[in-house]
């Protein structure tokens, strides 16, 4: 029975992540924001992205230009990678890096905002 407990709490967690943003548009000035059902307001794509790490404890390895060493990193960690094309989310996930959002699937446009389409270059 705990085990059960444990897994429906597991699937609630990810299930209020996944469900924390699925709605993309454009602000007047043309910038990509997403609704954040955590705050309940439209958000720029960073802000959202610093609300979801904040949530999970904090950006795990900060804010940098390249990847933590290998043995260093654990499952679900983050990083804000920053690449001259701007920054992307990213999660270590079934053994390698991956987009955030490619693990929560949030919405297929932030894969091409900033540094996301080009992480894996």
């Amino acid at each position: 029975m705990h085990i059960k407990s444990l897994i429906t709490a597991a699937v609630l967690s990810v299930t209020a992540l996944s469900a924390q943003a699925e709605q993309v548009k454009h602000d007047n000035n043309g910038k990509l924001t997403i609704y954040s059902e955590q705050s309940k307001q439209w958000l720029g794509i960073e802000a959202f992205w610093q609300e979801v790490s904040k949530q999970k404890g904090g950006l795990t390895w900060g804010k940098s230009t390249t990847y933590p060493e290998y043995d260093k990193v654990k499952e679900h960690d983050t990083l804000l990678i920053e690449l001259p094309q701007g920054v992307c989310l990213m999660e270590f996930y079934h053994e390698r890096w991956r987009r955030a959002n490619d693990v929560w699937r949030w919405n297929d446009e932030l894969n091409n905002y900033g540094a996301c389409p080009y992480v894996f270059d």
